[in-house]
Protein backbone atom coordinates (compact mmCIF):
# COMPACT_ATOMS: atom_id res chain seq x y z
CA UNK A 1 0.00 0.00 0.00
CA UNK A 2 1.62 3.27 -1.18
CA UNK A 3 0.94 5.99 1.37
CA UNK A 4 1.41 9.78 0.64
CA UNK A 5 1.27 13.05 2.81
CA UNK A 6 -1.31 15.65 1.49
CA UNK A 7 0.97 18.97 1.26
CA UNK A 8 -2.29 21.26 1.29
CA UNK A 9 -3.57 19.66 4.64
CA UNK A 10 -1.09 18.95 7.02
CA UNK A 11 -2.22 16.07 8.79
CA UNK A 12 -3.53 14.32 5.89
CA UNK A 13 -2.65 11.18 3.94
CA UNK A 14 -3.69 9.54 0.69
CA UNK A 15 -3.82 5.52 0.84
CA UNK A 16 -3.20 3.75 -2.38
CA UNK A 17 -3.54 -0.17 -2.34
CA UNK A 18 -2.51 -2.30 -4.58
CA UNK A 19 -4.80 -4.02 -6.83
CA UNK A 20 -4.45 -8.00 -7.91
CA UNK A 21 -6.44 -8.11 -10.68
CA UNK A 22 -7.05 -11.24 -12.96
CA UNK A 23 -10.13 -12.84 -15.18
CA UNK A 24 -12.00 -12.33 -12.33
CA UNK A 25 -11.77 -8.69 -11.23
CA UNK A 26 -9.73 -7.24 -8.76
CA UNK A 27 -8.40 -7.95 -5.20
CA UNK A 28 -7.02 -5.39 -2.63
CA UNK A 29 -6.81 -4.94 0.65
CA UNK A 30 -8.60 -1.22 1.93
CA UNK A 31 -7.45 -1.00 5.29
CA UNK A 32 -4.22 -2.01 6.79
CA UNK A 33 -3.03 -1.37 10.33
CA UNK A 34 0.45 -1.23 9.53
CA UNK A 35 0.18 1.60 6.88
CA UNK A 36 -1.78 3.49 9.17
CA UNK A 37 0.41 3.35 12.22
CA UNK A 38 3.89 4.14 9.62
CA UNK A 39 2.67 7.60 9.38
CA UNK A 40 1.79 7.82 12.98
CA UNK A 41 -2.20 7.22 13.28
CA UNK A 42 -3.79 4.79 15.95
CA UNK A 43 -5.41 2.20 13.72
CA UNK A 44 -7.52 1.22 16.80
CA UNK A 45 -8.62 4.48 17.31
CA UNK A 46 -11.70 4.27 14.31
CA UNK A 47 -14.67 2.94 16.39
CA UNK A 48 -17.39 3.16 13.38
CA UNK A 49 -18.31 2.68 9.64
CA UNK A 50 -20.87 4.56 7.50
CA UNK A 51 -21.45 4.55 4.39
CA UNK A 52 -23.54 6.84 2.67
CA UNK A 53 -25.01 5.95 -1.76
CA UNK A 54 -25.19 9.42 -3.93
CA UNK A 55 -26.77 9.93 -7.45
CA UNK A 56 -24.53 11.84 -10.09
CA UNK A 57 -24.55 15.55 -8.84
CA UNK A 58 -25.33 15.39 -5.00
CA UNK A 59 -23.09 17.44 -2.96
CA UNK A 60 -22.79 16.22 0.83
CA UNK A 61 -20.82 18.56 3.00
CA UNK A 62 -19.07 20.62 3.89
CA UNK A 63 -19.22 19.19 7.26
CA UNK A 64 -17.06 18.78 10.62
CA UNK A 65 -17.58 18.46 14.50
CA UNK A 66 -16.54 20.93 16.63
CA UNK A 67 -15.12 20.18 20.57
CA UNK A 68 -12.27 17.05 19.41
CA UNK A 69 -13.54 17.32 16.20
CA UNK A 70 -13.57 13.73 13.90
CA UNK A 71 -11.11 12.25 12.17
CA UNK A 72 -11.82 10.01 9.12
CA UNK A 73 -10.86 7.51 6.51
CA UNK A 74 -13.18 8.19 3.22
CA UNK A 75 -13.44 6.27 0.56
CA UNK A 76 -15.48 5.86 -2.71
CA UNK A 77 -16.42 2.10 -2.74
CA UNK A 78 -18.20 2.23 -5.62
CA UNK A 79 -18.45 4.78 -8.83
CA UNK A 80 -16.49 7.93 -8.42
CA UNK A 81 -16.49 11.45 -6.46
CA UNK A 82 -14.77 14.64 -5.98
CA UNK A 83 -13.64 14.85 -2.82
CA UNK A 84 -12.74 18.09 -0.81
CA UNK A 85 -10.80 18.98 2.36
CA UNK A 86 -10.34 22.52 4.05
CA UNK A 87 -8.25 22.90 6.85
CA UNK A 88 -10.10 25.04 9.58
CA UNK A 89 -7.42 24.53 12.65
CA UNK A 90 -6.44 27.74 13.93
CA UNK A 91 -3.21 26.52 14.96
CA UNK A 92 -2.32 24.56 11.74
CA UNK A 93 0.67 25.64 9.08
CA UNK A 94 -2.11 24.79 6.10
CA UNK A 95 -5.12 26.90 8.12
CA UNK A 96 -7.59 27.43 5.60
CA UNK A 97 -5.58 25.33 2.51
CA UNK A 98 -7.85 23.04 0.63
CA UNK A 99 -7.32 20.13 -1.04
CA UNK A 100 -9.40 18.08 -3.81
CA UNK A 101 -9.23 14.39 -4.78
CA UNK A 102 -10.92 12.45 -7.17
CA UNK A 103 -11.55 9.07 -5.52
CA UNK A 104 -12.86 6.22 -7.30
CA UNK A 105 -14.25 2.76 -6.94
CA UNK A 106 -11.40 1.49 -9.48
CA UNK A 107 -8.41 2.40 -7.26
CA UNK A 108 -10.32 2.16 -3.87
CA UNK A 109 -7.64 4.71 -2.58
CA UNK A 110 -8.71 6.24 0.76
CA UNK A 111 -7.86 9.48 2.17
CA UNK A 112 -7.18 10.45 5.67
CA UNK A 113 -9.26 13.62 7.35
CA UNK A 114 -7.82 15.19 9.72
CA UNK A 115 -10.14 16.42 13.24
CA UNK A 116 -10.58 19.72 12.64
CA UNK A 117 -11.21 19.75 8.40
CA UNK A 118 -14.15 20.17 6.71
CA UNK A 119 -15.36 17.51 4.72
CA UNK A 120 -17.53 17.15 1.59
CA UNK A 121 -17.93 15.40 -1.59
CA UNK A 122 -19.61 15.25 -5.08
CA UNK A 123 -21.04 12.46 -6.61
CA UNK A 124 -19.93 12.19 -10.51
CA UNK A 125 -21.40 8.75 -11.20
CA UNK A 126 -25.09 7.74 -11.30
CA UNK A 127 -24.26 5.59 -7.78
CA UNK A 128 -21.40 6.47 -6.08
CA UNK A 129 -20.93 4.73 -2.64
CA UNK A 130 -19.06 6.48 0.02
CA UNK A 131 -17.01 4.48 3.16
CA UNK A 132 -16.07 6.57 6.37
CA UNK A 133 -14.05 5.08 9.13
CA UNK A 134 -14.60 7.27 11.83
CA UNK A 135 -12.54 7.93 15.36
CA UNK A 136 -14.93 9.20 17.50
CA UNK A 137 -18.84 8.48 18.20
CA UNK A 138 -21.34 10.70 16.60
CA UNK A 139 -22.60 13.31 18.74
CA UNK A 140 -25.23 15.48 16.38
CA UNK A 141 -24.80 18.66 19.12
CA UNK A 142 -21.24 18.82 17.57
CA UNK A 143 -22.14 19.09 14.18
CA UNK A 144 -20.86 22.10 11.74
CA UNK A 145 -21.88 22.66 8.46
CA UNK A 146 -20.98 25.34 6.20
CA UNK A 147 -22.46 26.39 2.91
CA UNK A 148 -21.17 24.65 0.37
CA UNK A 149 -21.15 26.97 -2.12
CA UNK A 150 -19.32 29.91 -0.27
CA UNK A 151 -17.50 31.59 -1.80
CA UNK A 152 -14.62 32.05 0.65
CA UNK A 153 -14.37 27.87 0.33
CA UNK A 154 -14.25 28.54 -3.33
CA UNK A 155 -14.99 24.61 -4.28
CA UNK A 156 -14.80 24.23 -7.87
CA UNK A 157 -17.07 21.54 -8.01
CA UNK A 158 -17.26 20.06 -11.39
CA UNK A 159 -20.96 19.63 -11.99
CA UNK A 160 -23.74 21.16 -11.47
CA UNK A 161 -25.78 20.71 -8.03
CA UNK A 162 -28.37 18.13 -8.33
CA UNK A 163 -29.22 17.52 -4.96
CA UNK A 164 -28.59 18.56 -1.07
CA UNK A 165 -30.08 18.71 2.00
CA UNK A 166 -31.67 20.69 3.87
CA UNK A 167 -29.21 21.12 6.32
CA UNK A 168 -26.58 21.79 3.78
CA UNK A 169 -28.88 24.15 1.96
CA UNK A 170 -29.44 26.30 5.06
CA UNK A 171 -25.75 26.29 5.74
CA UNK A 172 -23.99 29.46 7.20
CA UNK A 173 -20.91 30.57 5.19
CA UNK A 174 -17.38 29.87 6.03
CA UNK A 175 -16.77 33.55 7.88
CA UNK A 176 -19.77 32.88 10.23
CA UNK A 177 -18.83 29.60 11.07
CA UNK A 178 -14.76 30.80 12.01
CA UNK A 179 -16.84 33.08 14.54
CA UNK A 180 -18.22 30.19 16.15
CA UNK A 181 -15.97 27.74 15.73
CA UNK A 182 -14.21 25.91 18.27
CA UNK A 183 -11.86 23.10 17.62
CA UNK A 184 -9.68 21.62 20.09
CA UNK A 185 -6.28 19.99 18.29
CA UNK A 186 -3.65 18.20 19.83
Amino acid sequence: MKVTEVPAIAGAFLFEPTPFTDERGFFCRTFDADAVRSVGLDPGAFVQDSLSRSVRGVVRGMHLRSGEGEAKLVRCSYGRIFDVVVDLRPGSPTYLGRATFELSGDTQATLYVPAGCAHGFQALTETADTSYRIDREHDPSEDVTIAFDDPGLAVPWPLPVTVTSERDRKAPGLAEVLRTLEVRTP
